[in-house]
């Protein structure tokens, strides 16, 4: 023992890589992930996932990282700023949307006073009328806030009423600070036309006279993510936007050096931390690889990044479930060095926030600055070799598509062509089938539902602009499931219900029941079971009639009882009979369908709706 009462270390054998996967062999042949031969490849390759970018995540990095710089200078990997968030933490930022302008300013005070240090307000057609936007700001001091702007064809109204609250409280041009929000490009991509470039160029020149420190366009990438695409997808529009952006301004007269400090990045983080934190390195690497090729000064080739919690992962079922997913994606967020974050409530995919959701979003920052330190360290995650690894794997794959839109023209074409549209739909359908198969697992929703809870209501939030790519969430598919069978309980009282024919004692099926009773329930569909069984007349018993039944047992029992149960339940009328467990070789006579880890379990779940008649 060491002095200090823990195991001393300083004799222990090194443990080699061949040892390693000795020990990881064990260990997968015990749970079952591979048989007593050795995999064909390496034992990592079984543990190893990949991404919707096709980059491989490995178990074990033991190369060293890339060259990644130093904090606040090229290639800006650490960070845009030399010293990360320490000074002041990130700037938390809070989304406003609320059309009602008294509402909305009570609501902005309150985040104001409790932590909240800049402003998102969704104006026009998705939000707050533009013509309420000084009612909304009233008691707000905009020489100590940023605002920033989502106007999205209304940008040049929203702006110049912006501007005319500041004038009205004589605030200087030179301490407004935040984003007039021009974003012509995330116009085209949300409502399938084109926004008005002239607009955004006289908006940016305005900007770079008076108004110093007001950024004037922001490139947002979360149109791309909310449609289904991977990282690399959502790095590579964002980054076409901005060429196209510095294209615009420059040929408009403005130097290259003005031009890229009037843009802000938006990007999104979800609960896969990793990741999040890769895609904001791997942006701000790009960014500058970018304006260095266009001549930029080293200042301002650092990239300002405003980072949102995902909206697409957020669930309208169980949806307290949120604030941990939002927790990690804020982790993200600040870990990858974003200088602004905005953590959505956790019920902003119901309806407008309430109070309470709203406070638990802005805590949810103020407790990883304050509580967690998380700002007190520059770039936290600068030396793992896996995120830098990871972020350079993820920069490269981004840098492909950006070339690829940029081959076709730009993002103002591969938008108009559907080159982007096609791109970000594949990948949403392979996405949606993984999600569907529950390799990615959505927690109380297809992985663990509570079929009791109370829907939480919220007042509707304002119609967002549509027309151009679509807008998804992850869970759609499973609460549309959800939505069917609540339907059918308030109509007739009951819930669409199956029947878990469990043979044998309790040991034999229990496992296989608890499966198939949360399978179900993520469809709304409720379980009931016979409970231990000794034969078959047992399960008859117990049997209530209803038209889908689900065998449940041990391999062992289903090859001395499936069959005869499955034939004795269809005498007794059941129309349809499946079984908690994979396929045999033959498969028990008179089984209908399988039900396993790894299965198709929203196209199951489809299937038993149509059976017992749901939604007709």
């Amino acid at each position: 023992m060491s002095s200090g009462g823990g195991p001393d270390l300083s004799s222990a054998t090194p443990v080699d890589r061949e040892q390693w996967r000795s020990q990881v062999k064990k260990v997968l042949q015990r749970s079952g992930l591979i048989g007593e031969q050795a995999p064909a490849g390496p034992v990592e390759d079984v543990l190893a996932s990949t991404t919707y970018d096709g980059i491989a995540v490995h178990p074990l990095y033991t190369e060293g990282p890339p060259e990644a710089g130093s904090p606040g200078l090229a290639p800006f990997v650490r960070g845009s700023r030399p010293q990360g968030s320490v000074a002041e933490g990130w700037d938390v930022r809070q989304r406003h949307e609320n059309p009602d302008a008294a509402e909305t300013n009570r609501e902005i005070l309150a985040d104001l006073y409790n932590g909240v240090s800049s402003l998102w307000l969704r104006l026009g057609s998705g939000g707050l009328a533009v013509d309420d936007l000084a009612d909304a700001l009233e008691g707000v001091h905009l020489d100590m806030i940023g605002v920033a702007l989502d106007a999205g064809e209304d940008f040049g109204a929203a702006a110049e009423a912006f501007l005319v609250v500041a004038a009205e409280q004589d605030v200087r041009g030179s301490a407004l600070s935040g984003n007039l929000g021009a974003d012509p490009l995330g116009v085209q991509a949300r409502t399938g036309r084109p926004g008005d470039r002239d607009g955004a160029v006289r908006l940016a020149r305005r900007c770079a006279t008076e108004f110093p420190e007001l950024k004037a366009l922001v490139v947002d990438g979360l149109p791309y993510h909310d449609a289904g695409g991977s990282d690399a997808q959502e790095l590579g529009c964002s980054l076409a936007a901005g060429t196209t952006y510095l294209r615009w301004l420059t040929e408009a007269g403005l130097d290259v050096d003005t031009a890229a400090g009037l843009l802000e990045f938006r990007y999104a983080t979800n609960a896969d931390q990793f990741l999040g934190i890769a895609k904001l390195r791997a942006a701000r690497r790009l960014w500058e690889q970018v304006t260095r090729a266009c001549g930029a000064s080293e200042p301002t080739r650092a990239q300002t990044q405003h980072a949102v919690t995902s909206a697409a992962m957020l669930t309208r079922r169980d949806p307290w479930v949120n604030m941990l997913r939002t927790t990690i994606a804020t982790f993200a967020a600040g870990m990858g060095g974003a200088q602004a974050v905005t953590a959505l409530p956790f019920d902003a995919a119901i309806g407008l926030p309430d109070g309470f959701a709203r406070r638990i979003a802005r805590n949810t920052q103020s407790l990883l600055l304050e509580e967690s330190h998380l700002a007190q360290v520059i770039d936290p995650a600068g030396g793992s070799w896996y995120v830098e690894s990871l972020t350079d794997e993820l920069a490269q794959a981004a840098w492909q598509w950006f070339q690829e839109i940029e081959a076709a023209g730009g993002l103002p074409a591969a938008l108009e062509s559907g080159l982007v549209a096609e791109r970000l739909s594949a990948t949403w359908e392979e996405r949606r089938a993984a999600i569907a198969h529950r390799a990615d697992a959505i927690t109380g929703v297809s992985e663990f539902p509570n079929l009791d809870e109370a829907p939480l209501e919220r007042e509707p939030a304002p119609q967002q602009p549509s027309g151009g790519l679509p807008v998804h969430r992850y869970a759609e598919d499973f609460e549309r499931l959800r939505d069917a069978a609540d339907a059918r309980l308030a109509e007739t009282g009951s819930r669409p219900a199956v029947f878990l024919a469990t043979l044998g004692s309790l040991a034999a099926h229990n496992a296989r029941a608890s499966f198939a009773r949360n399978l179900f329930a993520a469809g709304g569909i409720e379980s009931t079971d016979a409970g231990a069984t000794e034969s078959t007349d047992d399960v008859l018993a117990a049997y209530a009639g209803t038209p889908v039944v689900c065998l449940c047992s041990s391999d062992k029992v289903y090859a001395e009882r499936a069959a005869e149960t499955a034939a004795a339940l269809k005498q007794a009328g059941a129309k349809h009979v499946l079984l908690a467990g994979k396929p045999g070789d033959p498969p028990p006579e008179g089984v209908d369908g399988f039900l396993f880890a790894g299965c198709d379990a929203l196209a199951v779940l489809t299937d038993v709706h149509e059976k017992l008649g749901v939604g007709r």
